[in-house]
């Protein structure tokens, strides 16, 4: 756990899914990026689902929920879904007061609910919880692009209805004194990062803006990136903030690495400065 005062960080890995490893790394070649991470032979990476546990006096946040268990069995074969037992999880789903959700892609909101093995029903995980979402969002996932589609599942979006929803519709959004949301459209549009304050640092959870340390190269994007000349931009603002003002940044899909800060190299950009145990 991490204390930053007023805040403390912890996280969970809600398991792991493998996804093509040419699409994680857009235009980069394969002979490059199979250096830093190993694909299977179907080219497939294997990516964590580490979603950030915040505690802020009485309430807990938590941040994405990973794929959840209600993928039919085909997608679940595709993307070799393997969700760790939620009895590891560490709270009651009831002691959860909030849930912050980057954005609605199966891989990061799928967790929201599960299906009851008695009634056959669409329960959400984390009933008492708060659901923080950016307005533009909700409303793509509700009639997704055609590129997209296979991202915005239905079953994961149908139960934000029964939810206590707050979308938000800022470029940055102050949701406590220490919990700041900025809104960034490169990935999907309004996907939202999290930033948390300290008294005497912070950290940013960086969801699709930089999935894995191995994406801090700049050139080192997504081909899933709606639009890569925007999320490059974005990737520049929030890398050089937290370089110059030693943020720590947290990895969503990283099997090794969760948090890290990190300085400028002339020749890529950003690259790891140091390991930070969470």
């Amino acid at each position: 756990m991490i204390d930053l005062g007023e805040i403390q960080i912890s996280y969970h890995n809600f398991g792991s899914l493998w996804l093509d490893g040419g699409a994680m790394f857009g235009s980069v070649p394969k002979n490059l990026w199979a250096k830093k991470i190993t694909p299977d032979e179907e080219n497939r990476i294997e990516l964590a689902t580490n979603c950030l546990l915040i505690y802020e006096k009485e309430r807990i946040f938590l941040v994405d929920v990973g794929v959840g268990d209600k993928m039919n069995e085909k997608l679940q074969k595709i993307y070799n879904v393997q969700n760790r037992n939620f009895g590891l999880f560490p709270h009651h789903p009831d002691q959860i007061t909030d849930i912050i959700l980057t954005h609605l892609h199966f891989d990061h909101a799928g967790g929201i609910s599960y299906i009851d093995s008695a009634s056959g029903e669409n329960n959400l995980r984390f009933p008492k919880a708060r659901v923080h979402l950016q307005k533009s969002n909700y409303e793509l996932a509700l009639a997704p692009n055609i590129r997209e589609r296979a991202s915005y599942l239905k079953e994961n979006i149908e139960p934000l209805s029964k939810t206590e929803l707050n979308l938000i519709d800022q470029r940055t959004h102050d949701l406590t004194t220490n919990i700041k949301l900025h809104r960034i459209d490169g990935h999907t549009s309004g996907q939202q990062i999290v930033e948390v304050i300290g008294k005497n640092r912070s950290l940013i959870y960086l969801s699709d803006l930089c999935p894995t340390s191995h994406h801090l190269p700049l050139a080192y994007h997504m081909g899933y990136d709606m639009c890569a000349a925007t999320l490059i931009e974005e990737k520049k603002l929030f890398l050089s903030k937290a370089a110059k003002e030693n943020i720590i940044l947290f990895f969503e899909h990283d099997t090794t690495l969760q948090a890290a800060t990190i300085k400028e190299d002339e020749k890529v950009g950003y690259v790891i400065d140091k390991k930070i145990d969470i």
